[in-house]
């Protein structure tokens, strides 16, 4: 998994590095947060030393949620794209702080979907490896998330990629079918992608969400 971790990343950096500044400034699929907010994210996730989120989750009565968006904000703005990237680039083979606590199949869902919030945001798909997509996916529909509930959104739902050999049975009256980067996307919750996804289940899995 920790190789797929590394390819992950290693995808991540070469689309990082197509972006434009006025791209990085444009909102991503996180609500309120701009594309380059979400690249600060990225980082600090990878190094954000655990006394320095306690003391900022003091101030903001202990709301992961609040102090998430606060620092991330804040690091984006302290910092330009291109450094943000280098750091990223830079930490991720040694994470510390935080970054080294958060298992790695969560790691690997993480770094995904928030390289979809950026990339589908500019419309641009098809932008994880199906080795990655078919990875994330199984760890969403298998291994809870007290961050993102995607195992719950799928439960009982029959799931399949049109463009990977990824798929999960369940009840056969409520499929959800698409590509498999849109797939990814909704089970982490976001509605973006749901008019690529078709089946009987779309409307089970909306209400989810």
């Amino acid at each position: 998994m920790r190789d797929l971790v590394a390819v992950q990343d290693q995808n991540f950096l070469a689309f990082a590095g197509t972006l434009t500044e006025q791209e990085w400034n444009e909102p991503s699929l996180c609500r309120g947060w701009t594309n380059k907010d979400v690249l600060a994210h990225l980082v600090l996730g990878l190094q954000l030393p655990v006394p320095r989120l306690a003391a900022a989750m003091s101030r903001h009565r202990w709301s992961f949620d609040a102090t998430n968006e606060v620092l991330s904000r804040e690091h984006a703005d302290r910092h330009a794209a291109s450094e943000l990237v280098d750091a990223f680039d830079r930490i991720r083979v040694r994470p510390r702080g935080i970054g080294r606590l958060l298992p790695t199949p969560l790691m690997l869902g993480d770094h995904a979907v928030h390289h979809l919030d950026i990339a589908l945001a500019l419309g641009r798909s098809d932008v994880l490896p199906s080795e990655i997509a078919n990875a994330v996916l199984a760890v969403e529909t298998r291994i809870p998330n007290p961050f993102v509930p995607a195992a719950a959104r799928a439960r009982g739902l029959t799931l399949r990629t049109t463009d990977t050999t990824w798929s999960r049975p369940g009840n056969p009256a409520l499929d959800v079918v698409g590509p498999a980067d849109s797939l990814v996307s909704v089970l982490a919750g976001r509605p973006h992608a749901l008019p690529r996804l078709t089946g009987n289940g779309i409307a089970t899995l909306q209400n989810r969400m």
